[in-house]
C-alpha cells in the first residue's frame, strides 16, 4: 500500500499557541508516528496578505520551527519549508487565479470573518481576498491524500478541492482531490471566551508560556 501524504502549516506571524496544538499540531505528531508522509509550510508570503511589516518573518520562521520541534515534529521523518522558496507555487497560484472568479472568493465565510475580526472590512487586499487560491497551490503542488484542518479552514480546502477538480476536467489528471480531515478540537476559544484563539486578536496561550 502507497504511503499517505498530507500537506499542512502556518503563517509564521508569531509563536504557536494552545489553539495550534490542539487544532492540527498534535494531529501532525500523530500522523507522524503512523509513519505518514508529511510535508508543513511556513507560508511566508501569505503575511502579508493582511499586514504589510516584513521586519519580523524572518526570526518568527525560526522560532515557529522551534515550536514545531518542541511538539514532536521530526524533521527527518516531516518535512519542513519556507513558501517562499519554493518559485512552483507562486506560478501555480497565477494560474489557479485564472479559473476562479471573483464572487466564488467573496462567498468565503471565512475571509469574511477574519476581515470583520481586524477590523479590515473597507481595504481588504487583493492579496487577502485570493488567499484561498494562493492556499490551494501550496496544498496541491504537493499531491496530498489529505488536509488535516481546523473547521474555519474548511471553506478554503473545499475550495482547494473544487480547484483540483476544475483544473483535472480542463486539462487532464494533473491534481489529487484531496480529503479533507476535520480535529476533534478544530476551535478552540480564546481567553475571551467569545472568538477562536487568535495570536492577532490577542487572546492566547502560547505554546511558550511559563506555567
Amino acid at each position: 500500500m502507497a504511503q499517505k501524504r498530507y500537506l499542512t502549516g502556518d503563517r509564521p506571524t508569531g509563536p504557536l499557541h494552545l489553539g495550534h496544538y490542539f487544532g492540527s499540531l498534535k494531529n501532525r505528531v500523530q500522523f507522524q508516528d503512523e509513519g505518514k508522509e508529511g510535508f508543513i509550510i511556513i507560508a511566508d508570503f501569505q503575511v502579508v496578505t493582511d499586514r504589510l511589516e516584513t521586519d519580523a518573518i524572518e526570526q518568527n520562521i525560526i522560532e515557529l520551527t522551534k515550536d514545531y520541534l518542541a511538539a514532536g515534529i521530526d524533521p527527518q521523518k516531516t518535512t519542513i519549508f519556507v513558501q517562499s522558496h519554493i518559485h512552483e507555487i507562486s506560478v501555480l497560484t497565477m494560474l489557479f487565479s485564472m479559473i476562479v472568479t471573483v464572487p466564488q472568493l467573496e462567498r468565503n465565510p471565512t475571509i469574511k470573518e477574519e476581515v470583520k475580526a481586524m477590523g479590515q472590512s473597507d481595504k481588504m487586499s487583493l492579496g487577502m481576498l485570493s488567499y484561498p487560491v494562493s492556499q490551494a497551490a501550496d496544498i496541491l503542488l504537493f499531491n496530498p491524500d489529505f488536509i488535516p484542518v481546523g473547521v474555519d479552514q474548511a471553506p478554503h480546502i473545499e475550495l482547494t478541492r473544487d480547484i483540483a477538480a476544475r483544473f483535472n476536467r480542463l486539462y487532464g489528471d494533473a491534481f489529487k482531490v484531496p480529503e479533507m480531515v476535520l480535529s476533534e478540537q478544530s476551535r478552540v476559544l480564546g481567553l475571551d471566551g467569545i472568538q477562536k484563539m487568535s495570536k492577532s486578536r490577542g487572546n492566547a496561550i502560547f505554546l511558550k508560556d511559563s506555567k
